[in-house]
């Protein structure tokens, strides 16, 4: 996983954001209107500056302006060529090679931001959400507490990947604060439940990835051509209250348990980026239906991370971090899911459902086989009956008030990262 690309950016080798990356995002400078950009090491470069001066004036575009727009779906919809297209230009422009913006200090400028100095937004224009329930682990662990290890996985949980419709309106950037969600609960001894905040209130690692081009209603995407429809990565916090959630869930599954909040990172890891980190999908038992079946399916290496930090850490924390700085809770790895993203992509349209430009399709919580692997608090403190017990001396059976949650994740090459920054949210108290 050498790399001989240069750029004459100064990026350190833990940066998230070398020249072997380029995310794109959508970001709002102090003065001026939301525009795409692409981040390298802290800076951001304005495309729709470059974009102004030609330089993406190639076939590819259909002479469309894409990077001046306050979201990314129109580049979305143009297609692999064009994204390719673009990575290629920037990469150029960035290369210690090129004198076009290393050598103009006028226009190096206009063209750079701080990342500090703007604002992120959103991505995209995400019309439709959907959730998947991918992670073997995961299921596993949660079937066991429900119905004992014999019957812990559903009959159809290896068959087909079990999805589920979110809420798209709700979907909000990192940094946004997360209100504690109210809803009905009923303990079982209660003769009726009773309405008010969440007590167990939970996060769940995970990633998802934009749609580019849809498909047409009514017509399925062939597995093997599903990666033409798919841009790139994002980090994904999808806040769960598990106490409304195991009231309401049956018989349709989760509702005001999981549409309050969910939190996704500014920054789209494109798939060009992550392609040195390929990793043979695993063996799948029984073998899927032949819909569910592509040539040289695959998954890929990305280190995974939760980060806790308590009100109380915060109140008491030192410039220096001291024993307040946040606790790592959770270290996993995406090829912990069972199922890929091109048989999820298959199976969502296999009905003919039409997916469209920046809807986002979420993989579920991402845990593996050991006790720190574990996505959640749900699994993590065994739904509450083995408290999280912190360096501070404080515990956790769930999430509380003032509680700050970061997931981060990275692909680690020979001196360089590809990273994707984080998703952070702090927990209010309920209205």
């Amino acid at each position: 996983m050498d790399s001989p690309l240069r750029s004459f950016i100064d990026v350190p080798p833990d940066s998230h954001f070398p020249i072997q990356n380029l995310p794109f995002g959508v970001f709002q400078p102090k003065q001026g209107n939301p525009r795409v950009g692409v981040a390298i090491g802290d800076l951001i470069l304005d495309l729709s500056v470059l974009e102004e001066l030609g330089h993406f004036r190639s076939p590819e575009f259909h002479d469309r302006h894409v990077f001046s727009q306050d979201s990314l779906n129109a580049f979305l919809a143009l297609g692999r060529p064009a994204w390719r297209r673009a990575r290629e230009i920037v990469q150029h422009l960035l290369s210690t090679e090129t004198p076009t913006l290393c050598d103009d200090a006028k226009l190096r400028s206009r063209v750079f931001h701080a990342q500090k100095d703007v604002v992120m937004k959103l991505p995209a224009r995400i019309g439709d959400y959907t959730d998947f329930y991918s992670s073997y682990h995961h299921a596993h662990n949660v079937g066991t507490m429900l119905r004992g290890p014999e019957n812990a996985l559903m009959p159809n949980w290896k068959w087909l990947p079990v999805a589920y419709h979110g809420r798209a309106s709700s979907i909000v950037i990192s940094g946004t604060d997360v209100r504690r969600p109210s809803g009905q609960t009923k303990p079982p001894d209660a003769a009726a439940p009773t309405l008010g905040p969440t007590k167990s209130l939970d996060y769940e690692l995970e990633m998802a990835f934009l749609i580019g081009p849809g498909n047409s209603l009514g017509q399925p995407v062939p597995i093997d051509r599903a990666m033409d429809h798919i841009f790139g990565f994002v980090l994904m916090n999808d806040w769960s209250a598990r106490d409304i959630q195991a009231w309401e869930y049956q018989p349709l599954g989760p509702f005001l348990a999981k549409n309050f909040c969910t939190s996704i990172s500014p920054w789209v890891v494109t798939m060009e980026a992550l392609e040195p980190f390929r990793k043979p999908l695993p063996p799948q038992d029984p073998e899927p239906l032949p819909y569910l079946r592509a040539k040289n399916d695959f998954t890929f290496d990305i280190h995974l991370e939760t980060r806790l930090k308590t009100a109380k850490m915060l109140a008491t924390a030192s410039p220096s971090g001291g024993g307040n700085a946040p606790h790592i809770i959770t270290r996993t790895n995406f090829q912990n899911l069972y199922w890929s993203i091109a048989q999820q992509l298959a199976h969502h349209t296999v009905n003919g459902c039409n997916l469209e430009p920046g809807d986002l399709l979420a993989s579920g919580t991402i845990s593996g086989p050991t006790e720190e692997s574990r996505g959640c608090m749900l699994e993590l403190t065994w739904r509450g009956a083995n408290p999280l017990k912190l360096p501070n001396g404080e515990t956790r059976k769930w999430l509380e008030d003032g509680d700050e949650l970061t997931i981060t994740g990275w692909c680690q090459g020979t001196g360089y990262r590809i990273g994707f920054g984080e998703v952070s949210g702090r927990v209010l108290p309920a209205s």
